[in-house]
């Protein structure tokens, strides 16, 4: 098939923050936001500059045969020190990025990935896959000093839909392939992956599959997992490649063993997905609650329907605010449906019928173009400051205040006073911290029949010098609440390091000896991405 490889943009990504440079706020747009949260820096921290790290020399060198898939240059390394959390972008704003690698490396093809990983192996240098360097949970930075050398492997050279197949509705795509390059690419035949997730502009394929990503949408097929017909994982080992199937009841499945991986187990290459007609029927509707417990009522009772809304995000006050959804203290449900084949309007009203039966207040309907109809603006300033908000975070945390998100799920028996306690704990825990009140806001990102996903927003003063420090043990305090109510420590974010305390506690004991053995048995000399899911 022709070459259809997306060409690269002339825009500038961020090395220390997220996103693009030309769409970071300005300083008097930080001083601004600053303003709101009492106890923040007058004037905001200077952006980062490569030059002030004094990157030294890398402690390795690539062989002649592998030297045109690898760089030293300093800025390409400072931009692959780390992902995009909060607690990465205040310490580059502090000049503290961490360990730099030594190497960045860009392979082509598949040989490329086995020949670095045989060279890295032989070396003793460890290998961090970087997918496209979105990770909020530490996974794509080294942290020790077990290893020789440090090399980053970026790759989004692989970046090509490789084939499709119409009538089975699935493609083979290569790992290192951006969002928009794949929906690009899929675009003239009428498919979609229809996987959204909010770094969708900035994550790959190979980066969805090794942290089992959860995409946009809020029911149904959502999380990569569902997607996934076949893997090519090259490892230390060998190169792993399942069979494409339907499906398959033959033994433990082999691609669940690299989903989520995040790399500690082997490089994902390509893989077969499924895919979807494109939708052209959509319909959307805010619906507004005087009581945050009446709306986790409604939205029980819509997930455990036969509706399955594509979007179905619930806002407290707090967060409903925040986007501009409302501004009289009501929390709002966001719903939203789309079809390929069929009208979508009666389901809509369904689910609405459903959210007044709890106490919901009808808003406009949303057009299918997704503007605003009868001045019911809910839905689109929602979804505008969706995207928006990882840019304001980083304006926030110029301004030295904190400003981060955790997601997890749990049942709905468990979830009214999930949400209470995590509210009122870390709240607490920051007011002690710090002497000023934070604001901890809750959003439902997605809903099963049996639980939910609650997204937990945490705005509060910094510590100076030491937010990262503070936002650590805010989030320690978050983790022993979730634990205490057997909520999972993640549902999209993956592990990482930073997650990686409370995971080794939800984790049965039996899987973690067969997961060690495994990395073993994969990763002889301990080169990939250490640290990561097991020690």
């Amino acid at each position: 098939m022709a070459d259809t490889t997306p060409q690269p943009t002339s825009r500038t990504r961020s090395w220390w923050g997220w996103g693009w440079t030309d769409a970071h706020p300005s300083d008097a747009e930080c001083v601004a936001m600053g303003a709101l949260i009492p106890g923040t820096l007058s004037r905001p921290l200077p952006v980062p500059r490569v030059r002030d790290l004094g990157i030294g020399s890398p402690a390795v060198e690539p062989p002649p045969s592998l030297a045109h898939l690898v760089t030293a240059d300093s800025a390409d390394r400072a931009a692959h020190a780390m992902g995009k959390a909060y607690r990465d972008v205040v310490r580059a704003l502090r000049g503290r990025p961490g360990r730099i690698p030594d190497l960045v490396a860009r392979p082509r093809d598949e040989r490329g990935v086995a020949d670095l990983l045989d060279w890295a192996g032989d070396r003793r240098v460890a290998v961090v896959p970087y997918g496209g360097g979105s990770s909020v949970t530490g996974g794509v930075e080294y942290r020790g000093d077990a290893h020789r050398a440090v090399m980053s492997l970026d790759l989004t050279a692989m970046g090509r839909v490789l084939e499709v197949d119409t009538e089975g509705r699935a493609a083979r795509v290569q790992a290192g392939t951006l969002g928009p390059g794949l929906e690009d690419q899929l675009r003239p035949h009428g498919l979609t992956l229809r996987h959204f997730p909010q770094s969708f502009e900035f994550s790959t394929l190979g980066g969805w599959l090794a942290t089992r990503a959860g995409g946009h949408y809020a029911t149904g097929r959502t999380h990569i997992d569902d997607f996934v017909q076949s893997l090519r994982v090259v490892t230390p080992a060998g190169t792993s490649s399942s069979w494409r199937l339907p499906a398959s009841g033959a033994g433990p499945s082999p691609d669940r063993l690299f989903l989520g991986s995040e790399g500690a187990l082997g490089v994902i290459t390509e893989a077969w997905v499924r895919l979807q007609e494109r939708p052209r029927h959509k319909a959307s509707a805010a619906v507004a609650f005087t009581g945050f417990h009446d709306a986790l009522r409604a939205v029980r009772a819509i997930a455990q329907s036969d509706l399955s809304p594509a979007n179905c995000r619930l806002l407290d006050a707090g967060e409903a605010a925040l986007s501009g959804a409302a501004q009289d203290g009501s929390a709002v449900l966001v719903l939203g449906f789309e079809s390929a084949d069929e009208p979508v309007t009666a389901r809509l009203e369904r689910a609405v019928g459903l959210a007044r039966a709890h106490g919901g207040r009808r808003g406009a309907a949303v057009r299918p173009d997704g503007a605003p109809a009868g001045g019911d603006a809910a839905v689109s300033a929602w979804r505008s400051a969706f995207l928006r908000m990882p840019y304001l975070r980083d304006g926030l945390a110029r301004m030295g205040a904190v400003a981060e998100t955790f997601e997890t799920a749990a049942t709905w028996d468990r979830i009214p006073g999930l949400i209470d306690a995590v509210r009122a704990e870390v709240g607490d825990a920051a007011l002690k911290a710090t002497g000023h009140p934070a604001t901890v806001n809750c959003r439902l990102t997605h809903v099963y029949p049996d639980g939910a996903a609650p997204y937990f927003t945490v705005l509060a003063a910094g510590r100076p010098g030491d937010e990262d420090s503070l936002w650590d043990e805010l989030k320690a305090v978050a983790a022993e609440v979730l634990h205490r109510h057997r909520a999972t420590i993640t549902h999209h974010h993956a592990v990482g390091r930073d997650h990686r305390p409370a995971y080794d506690r939800q984790r049965p004991e039996p899987f973690a000896l067969a997961l060690r053995a495994a990395k073993g048995a994969l990763d002889p000399h301990g080169i990939l991405n250490p640290g990561v899911l097991v020690g």
